[in-house]
């Protein structure tokens, strides 16, 4: 993968390297896949698993499966007997990235969903530790209102793109329409007094929100 800039460069030469199975798929995502760009790529990947694995969780559901990259990343850190929910739309793709999660050996954790995320959340029972939200643009609020009841107190929700190529903080870009769907997510969650959120400038943007404690 290219990076931007020098900074980026320097930081993933000063992170734990992809391991084989990762670079594996990172490689065949970009032969043989249509949008390799939305792949998270290992440095991105490298966060989403030291968080997984800080917060140690039960129950992580990810919505964008993509070629499986993210689920095999917060996968790792999922305690015993833990799952992980993971939703995309795209059946095209299920069987390349069902292959690398069972090359990961997290087949017995990983639970793969194909179909609409909006009519699939309502099945699923939670509550939820961690949840990953990289499915389409248009829907992040819709996500989040129905995945929010489902988080435990304390529990995380991470967001991707929400930057969404630079282009949220520039005025010329006022009539672009998913600049304006993301923009309006990252001020919804701002006025949302049920959570505190940070956003980091890694690669495309991710929110890191964490529901409050039922007292505070």
């Amino acid at each position: 993968m290219d990076y931007k800039t020098e900074k980026e460069k320097y930081l993933v030469s000063n992170c734990t390297p992809e391991d084989p199975l990762l670079a594996e798929l990172n490689r065949q995502t970009w032969l043989k896949i249509l949008n390799p760009k939305m792949l998270s790529g290992h440095y991105l990947g490298k966060l989403l698993e030291m968080i997984s694995c800080m917060i140690n969780p039960s129950q992580i559901l990810e919505i964008g499966t993509y070629t499986g990259y993210s689920a095999i990343c917060m996968g790792r850190g999922l305690r015993e007997g833990g799952k992980l929910h993971t939703i995309d739309i795209n059946d095209e793709i299920r069987d390349f990235a069902s292959g690398f999660i069972r090359k990961s050996g997290m087949q017995d954790k990983i639970i793969m969903h194909t179909g609409d995320a909006l009519k699939i959340i309502p099945m699923l029972k939670g509550p939820f530790d961690l949840v990953f939200i990289d499915g389409e643009k248009s829907e992040y609020k819709d996500y989040y209102n129905l995945v929010f009841p489902k988080v435990r107190n304390g529990g995380f929700i991470l967001a991707d793109n929400v930057l969404w190529d630079e282009k949220v903080y520039r005025p010329e870009f006022d009539n672009d329409e998913y600049t304006l769907f993301i923009r309006e997510f990252n001020e919804m969650i701002c006025r949302d007094d049920r959570v505190d959120n940070l956003m980091l400038s890694v690669r495309d943007g991710l929110m890191i929100i964490r529901k409050k404690e039922a007292d505070l």
